[in-house]
């Protein structure tokens, strides 16, 4: 009986351990798209940091700790990333990253695909956010899809532009390797 329990809390550590990833920004992509006077303007953040704890067995253990550098800002046009540097957009200077801490991760209705809810802050504001993800794996590699969309208002950037639409839409396409020990 003593070998069984042993045997037991082994594979359970195993397994335990085997849930927690760590993201590869390099692989990894982070974009947004917004109407900006009636044009949508793409772009993407980098430095893409944190823990993944993931097993889709157990998805109600699930937890994600993620940060982004919010200085990473890129829209392709240099003038206007250091705008949205400045203390009326991400106010990078004094809010340096983007949070999401999830609350709780459930399976949905489709194959492959759960629902996150947590709060994401940017800036000084935090807000509950959810939204589906798909997940799959490639060897180690585990890969996150999904998207959401937000009000930049809600969270303090933007200010009150008028010619920059309040709505905007984040792509995710995550991927994460075993965090090693």
């Amino acid at each position: 009986m003593r070998c069984l329990s042993t045997l037991s809390f082994t594979v359970f550590f195993l397994v335990a351990k085997a849930q927690v990833y760590v993201p590869v920004d390099a692989l990894s992509k982070i974009d947004f798209k917004i109407k900006n006077f009636g044009s949508t303007v793409d772009g993407s953040f980098k430095g893409l940091k944190g823990t993944i704890n993931f097993d889709p067995a157990q998805l109600s253990s699930a937890a994600f700790d993620v940060t982004i550098n919010a200085a990473t800002i890129d829209t392709g046009i240099g003038m206007r990333d250091n705008h949205l540097r400045k203390s009326d957009y991400f106010n990078v200077k004094e809010y340096p990253t983007i949070r999401f801490v999830s609350g709780k991760v459930e399976q949905s209705t489709k194959p492959n695909v759960a629902i996150i809810t947590g709060k994401l802050t940017i800036k000084k504001t935090t807000k509950e956010i959810s939204f589906p993800f798909r997940y799959s794996y490639a060897g180690d590699l585990l890969q996150l899809t999904g998207e959401f969309r937000i009000n930049r208002r809600e969270f303090g950037v933007g200010g009150s532009s008028i010619s920059l639409a309040d709505e905007l839409t984040v792509l995710l396409d995550v991927r994460a390797t075993k965090q090693l020990k």
